[in-house]
């Protein structure tokens, strides 16, 4: 897959325990990205955050939370990064979803280690 040039990154906000048909529903958008082929994916654990409700989320001792913020970053053209939306805003029902331009320098990988 070649992917250069003017690109779209897609940032998903969600919480740890937020499920779709009963797995993370981080999960469930990587599965879903890979199985429509775009370029890649990346989930990121957040420390420390809050959203809409301004609940706060934690890893703090004395404030245990078992609903971390979660951030599922996708970069691919914007033809692509489109068949995924209608599935994120199925999939998400509490959270935040936003697009934004970026321009791709390197894009590569080693098929050699290439993993199914």
């Amino acid at each position: 897959m070649k992917l250069e040039g003017e690109a779209l990154l897609l940032r998903i906000f969600v919480g740890e325990s937020d499920k779709w048909h009963g797995k993370p529903v981080y999960e469930a958008i990587v599965l879903k990205a890979r199985e429509l082929h775009l370029a890649g994916a990346t989930v990121l654990r957040g420390p420390m955050g809050f959203g809409a409700n301004s609940r706060l989320h934690t890893v703090k001792i004395l404030r245990l939370s078992e609903d971390l913020p979660m951030i599922i970053e996708i970069v691919d053209s914007e033809e692509k990064i489109n068949t995924l939306l209608p599935h994120i805003d199925e999939m998400v029902t509490e959270g935040l979803v936003t697009l934004e331009k970026v321009r791709v320098i390197k894009y590569t990988a080693n098929n050699t280690s290439a993993k199914s």
